[in-house]
């Protein structure tokens, strides 16, 4: 529980909104990268094509964003995200955050492990890896929310 709560106090002191926006206006979400991360600018670029309004922040200290927001151990990638209350690590379809935000699960967020090959932001030509969406909390449980070949 603690961790959640310093997420959310992370979510709040960086002042940027947690709900969307109303009369049908884009989602909100802030992306945390890399100054030098060019597939998290591809990602970004994914969901400002899928109707997220993105601000992003670099960092260069992307490990202490990933531990106050309570990442789990093993579920790291290159960015990590923040949109109503919801942490969003890697390289998640952004289909799979809007279900999240539809649903509305009692969790911390979503993490799509590493980089793998075909997901938005890492697109390699032909390519696609099949990786697996999970839905963790911080208690330490994680379970597949979805699955993408």
């Amino acid at each position: 529980m603690r961790k959640h709560t310093l997420a959310l106090g992370l979510i709040a002191a960086m002042g940027f909104s947690t709900t969307a926006l109303a009369g049908g206006a884009a989602q909100s979400i802030h992306v945390y990268k890399s100054p030098t991360c060019g597939c998290c600018g591809d990602w970004i670029d994914h969901l400002e094509e899928n109707g997220f309004d993105v601000t992003a922040t670099n960092s260069d200290d992307m490990g202490k964003i990933k531990a106050e927001a309570g990442l789990i151990p093993g579920l790291g990638s290159c960015h990590t995200a923040f949109v109503d209350g919801y942490v969003i690590e890697g390289h998640v379809p952004a289909d799979d955050i809007k279900r999240l935000l539809a649903e509305a699960p009692k969790a911390t967020g979503l993490s799509v492990p590493g980089m793998p090959a075909g997901s938005p932001g890492m697109e390699m030509g032909d390519r696609k890896d099949h990786y697996k969406v999970i839905l963790f909390n911080d208690q330490g449980q994680t379970r597949i929310f979805n699955e993408h070949n």
